[in-house]
């Protein structure tokens, strides 16, 4: 097995692993919110499943992109791979800016930058119910 072989093992592994966070945060967030709306916080279910998955999103597309990144670098670096790299790059880059400002309401020129998993821990900490004061 060689280097190129190698390398796209390893790009792949980076896809396995980007699906993989796609479909855990798409189960994840459907769990909290059914949570959310049996304890009668149906709006807050809604923007939690936003929040969680639109996180979850965010971090898939990030893992994505470096698969990409790698199997252009390492496995083919053609000028016309790299083309298609710039190309992918770009697009998820808008979809990522695309759900940032749908997550956070605003341009995240607005609002400290944060990344996928930082929106999703978050998410998480916000729907967790509240504890009862201690008698």
């Amino acid at each position: 097995m060689g280097f190129e072989d190698s390398m796209e093992h390893v790009a792949r592994g980076f896809e396995v692993i980007g699906v993989a966070v796609l479909v855990v945060g798409l189960f994840w967030a459907a769990a909290v919110a059914i949570r959310r709306w049996r304890a009668g916080e149906g709006r807050r279910a809604y923007q939690t499943v936003r929040e969680l998955f639109g996180g979850a999103l965010l971090l898939g597309l990030e893992v994505l992109v470096a698969a990409d990144l790698i199997r252009t670098v390492a496995v083919s670096p053609t000028l016309e791979s790299v083309a298609v790299l710039g190309l992918i790059v770009l697009i998820r880059t808008f979809l990522s800016f695309s759900l940032q400002v749908e997550i956070d309401g605003v341009p995240p020129w607005r609002r400290a930058l944060t990344s996928g998993a930082t929106v999703m821990a978050r998410a998480a900490r916000t729907s967790a119910p509240p504890t009862p004061p201690a008698d």
